[in-house]
């Protein structure tokens, strides 16, 4: 099980301490949501920004999400800034071949995201092809919004294949992510969860994280067979 807390929801005067903080409260890796305005109707940091917090959470795996309209231009900063994986989104089409392999080509693990209204085929061509498919639990743009609940039947989808298929690729989920919703998402297949403000908005983030990995590793389906 990996826990990622997002930095989105952090202290924005203090990114540097809060990833920090994120390291030593226990989180597996740091997700970072990178938003142009465009893509969504936000914006966040850049990668200037990853480069400053990147020291001071050296053991953190960086978790790069893209929710950009052209993530081409933005590859190579994010990869130098430190980004241990990089998220694109299927939502951009044709430019998507090209995008993973420039990941890969960088040395990033690659991974592939995919928005509530977008039909869950449009990744089939990919899961080859990737580390990761973050299935979005909300519409992107946002922190604090509600789970929206007709996204499981994706995350079980996206785990039937990764089975079937004999694949690797982990099974990320993102928004509204809480210790109700991370047991649901875990019981459907999901095995990376991204929380942000159930996590830094707790009063002790590393108790925060160690319930939130406990829940979702109990309600793994893999592990039924262990827990009898």
């Amino acid at each position: 099980m990996i826990i990622a807390p997002s930095l989105l929801a952090a202290d924005f005067t203090s990114l540097g301490k809060e990833a920090a903080r994120a390291e030593r409260a226990g989180a597996d890796w740091l997700h970072l949501d990178i938003m142009d305005g465009q893509f969504v109707p936000n914006i966040s940091f850049g990668p200037a920004v990853v480069a400053a917090v990147r020291p001071h959470a050296k053991k953190l795996f960086f978790d790069v999400h893209l929710m950009c309209g052209k993530p081409e231009i933005l590859l190579e900063p994010f990869a130098a800034a430190g980004a241990d994986e990089i998220i694109v989104h299927v939502e951009l089409g044709e430019k998507i071949p090209q995008l993973l392999w420039k990941i890969r080509a960088l040395g990033k693990r690659v991974g592939l995201a995919i928005n509530p209204p977008t039909a869950i085929n449009e990744v089939q061509p990919y899961l080859d092809k990737i580390d990761l498919l973050l299935v979005m639990t909300v519409n992107p743009g946002f922190g604090g919004q509600t789970f929206i609940h007709e996204c499981l039947p994706k995350i079980q989808q996206a785990a039937a294949w990764r089975h079937d298929r004999k694949l690797s690729y982990r099974v990320e989920v993102d928004g509204g992510i809480n210790n109700e919703t991370v047991a649901e998402c875990a019981r459907a297949g999901a095995d990376t969860f991204v929380a942000g403000t159930s996590l830094f908005g707790a009063r002790s983030l590393k108790g925060a994280i160690t319930k939130m990995r406990k829940i979702a590793y109990d309600n793994d389906p893999a592990l039924a067979d262990l827990k009898v």
